[in-house]
């Protein structure tokens, strides 16, 4: 695998503001042929750098309108309390991110829900009823005020 130049910095920055840019706008915003742009491209993604293209969809025209990040703190730190939370958000919708920490919390989940009732009705009747969890912490989003999925390179 090569190492990142400047180049390749500044066109996964360009990717990831906007991951359907054309070579032919890309090839102008960085001085490189629309091939060469490819060429780059198709290395970053053989190389394991870009691992993926999704479309951002805004939540609240889809009825997502409450975003709220839950700390998670299990009962026990066993094998099997962690595969059996594992299961349990790998089959909930709501929750789109989840983090192991450091600190009073085991997890961090990031979770949609349509209103403030879903989430309580999710917080109430998914998380505390769940075996593994000892304690649920959740804090409501108010504004989005920088995109979170943008690395910085």
């Amino acid at each position: 695998m090569r190492p990142l130049d400047q180049t390749d910095e500044h066109l996964l920055a360009l990717l990831q503001a906007d991951a359907q840019t054309s070579a032919a706008k890309l090839s102008q915003t960085l001085n490189l042929s629309a091939s060469q742009i490819s060429r780059r491209r198709q290395r970053l993604e053989e190389d394991g750098y870009i691992t993926g293209t999704v479309y951002k969809v805004d939540a609240v025209k889809i009825g997502l309108t409450v975003q709220a990040f839950i700390q998670v703190q299990t009962d026990a730190h066993t094998k099997e309390t962690h595969a059996s939370f594992l299961r349990l958000i790998k089959t909930r919708r709501e929750i789109t991110g989840a983090w192991t920490m450091t600190g009073d919390a085991d997890y961090l989940l990031r979770v949609y829900c349509a209103d403030l009732p879903a989430l309580n009705r999710f917080t109430q009747d998914v998380l505390l009823p769940h075996p593994s969890i000892g304690r649920v912490h959740s804090q409501i989003v108010m504004e989005d005020l920088k995109d979170a999925s943008a690395l910085p390179v």
